[in-house]
């Protein structure tokens, strides 16, 4: 295997054309510089520079090694960068943005655990239904729920939770409705249902891969989970949402689960980041906290309740 320095040495040469100005950059003698890609080129077989008391240049295989010892150093630039920040102390301001009921449901305790946890960081929380642009806005995370996957927009996205969504019902509702049993009885119930998703049709799935299609005639629809919850609470139907945001309704017999085992989307929970490379080791450590943390938050066994 070829020696870093010497690939450094060789880009080093040929950036500043030749070898005395490298030797002066580097602080290293030219004899020492001229050892050095004589053992690359033996190392290799082949020159890669043509060097004459009166001229310098790259042999046809020195501009193409070139090419790729500048990749290779780049890319161990990024692996010390990456290391680097990995070891120093998270510190800095983190601007992110999330859905209101993510905010609410999942990062309500999280954010500040995170912050006793590390003093040196500050968070800017901007939370909003709305798609932003999170390189031209400014933003260094979001997390976004979604039940497709997100567009390939060359924003970096990692993997959080999983977020089934379940039928929920009253024990009024049921009292005076009945309770419906398989998923075809649905047609005879009043529902409630989030706006834009495929409204009017509920898809639901079972653990064994089984798939349906329901038609729904929804009695109230909302892009807000909270008013979805309530409405539910208050007698006035079947409603379609995340396990988790109804965990306390669901410990005080407020709602239960109708047919536990099938669910109406198997959402997942998503962090979208800017870049990659270079990224502050404050919004990594977030990211990692959230990755470890959120899933026990959003973890929902569909056998949890039974009605």
């Amino acid at each position: 295997m070829l020696d870093l320095r010497d690939i450094y040495y060789f880009v080093q040469i040929v950036d500043r054309g030749g070898f005395t100005a490298a030797g002066n950059f580097l602080r290293l003698p030219k004899s020492t510089l001229s050892h050095r890609m004589r053992e690359l080129e033996v190392n290799l077989g082949v020159r890669l520079l043509n060097r004459t008391s009166r001229q310098f240049g790259m042999t046809e295989v020195g501009t193409e090694f070139y090419r790729y010892a500048t990749q290779v150093l780049r890319e161990a630039d990024l692996a010390e960068q990456a290391v680097r920040q990995r070891v120093s102390e998270p510190s800095g301001t983190i601007r992110i943005t999330t859905a209101v009921e993510i905010a609410q449901f999942a990062l309500k305790h999280l954010l500040p655990t995170f912050l006793n946890k590390y003093p040196k960081v500050r968070i800017v929380e901007i939370t909003t239904d709305r798609l932003i642009d999170i390189v031209g806005e400014g933003f260094d995370l979001a997390l976004r729920g979604h039940v497709t996957p997100l567009q390939d927009s060359g924003l970096v996205q990692r993997a959080i939770a999983r977020v089934p969504w379940c039928l929920f019902a009253s024990p009024g509702y049921l009292k005076d409705k009945g309770t419906p049993i398989a998923p075809e009885d649905l047609v005879r119930h009043e529902t409630i249902s989030m706006v834009g998703r495929t409204t009017g049709v509920w898809k639901l799935q079972n653990g064994d891969g089984t798939m349906l299609e329901i038609a729904v005639d929804p009695r109230f629809l909302s892009n807000n989970m909270v008013a979805l919850k309530e409405a539910a609470c208050a007698d006035l139907g079947i409603a379609a949402l995340p396990g988790y945001i109804c965990k306390d309704e669901l410990a005080d017999r407020r709602l239960v689960q109708l047919m536990p085992g099938w669910i109406t989307a198997d959402a997942r929970m998503s962090a979208v980041m800017p870049h990659r490379e270079g990224l502050p080791p404050a919004v990594r450590a977030l990211v990692d906290f959230l990755a470890a943390e959120i899933p026990k938050i959003t973890e929902f066994s569909e056998d949890a309740v039974r009605w």
